[in-house]
């Protein structure tokens, strides 16, 4: 006959085995710990396990499907609200089993089976080493590598033509500098012939002033002969 899958068998029918579970399971919510052979507390872990993670959750449905494989309504009460709360924090393992030795007579194997209601200690995060493949990590720096100077080649070509375009201004602003100068000139040549133009225009009034003199001259010069002339007459009157 073939092992089955689920373990062992305890005896008797798979009705018989369950309910034995369940009666084991009640017992174990009631007293928080019992001692049985190892091969019926390791059987009887994953179904107080199973019924706990029900009460944890705690709404009526989960508390219909303990009810269901536990009769006593008294130890489903027990479950549901002493015990679930004591768990809230636990992610698992609400049971341990213990081995005591051997059992007088038969010599069976023993085991302590309880409930682990101590308060969760929160164990500390611990910094998880990254293994570094020796070829992914060279091929990922060559690719580094490549992009740094690709980086710099294109950062080259971008001085170069930032260095063309203010060339390009400086050309172009030369002929406007050009223009200015040449505006500059001529405004320096006008001011010039401005200043050259009112001086001939004050010339002439100066000649015309040299000229009243000699004017004057000569009449003062006509008159002294005219007086000279009449001395003579009148001697010889």
């Amino acid at each position: 006959m073939p092992r089955p899958t689920k373990g062992p068998r305890l005896g008797g029918g798979p009705a018989h085995e369950r309910l034995m579970l369940n009666n084991l399971a009640s017992s174990l919510f009631t007293h928080k710990a019992v001692t049985t052979t190892q091969t019926k507390a390791k059987r009887v872990q994953p179904v107080a396990e199973k019924l706990v993670s029900l009460a944890k959750r705690g709404d009526l449905h989960a508390r219909r499907q303990a009810m269901a494989d536990i009769t006593d309504k008294s130890v489903v009460h027990e479950l549901f609200t002493n015990i679930a709360p004591l768990v809230q924090d636990r992610p698992g393992g609400y049971t341990r089993i213990t081995k005591l030795g051997f059992r007088k007579g038969d010599n069976a194997p023993m085991a302590l089976i309880e409930l682990v209601l101590e308060p969760v200690a929160a164990k500390p995060a611990k910094a998880k080493s990254k293994i570094v493949n020796a070829v992914k990590g060279t091929a990922a720096a060559v690719v580094a590598e490549e992009v740094v100077a690709h980086t710099e080649a294109e950062t080259v070509v971008d001085e170069n033509i930032v260095e063309e375009a203010v060339a390009a201004e400086v050309v172009a602003e030369a002929p406007v500098v050009e223009e200015a100068a040449v505006v500059e000139e001529a405004a320096v040549v006008e001011e010039t012939l401005v200043e050259e133009a009112a001086a001939v225009e004050e010339t002439p009034a100066e000649e015309a002033v040299v000229e009243e003199a000699p004017a004057e001259e000569e009449a003062a010069v006509a008159e002294a002969e005219a007086e000279a002339g009449d001395a003579p007459k009148a001697d010889e009157a």
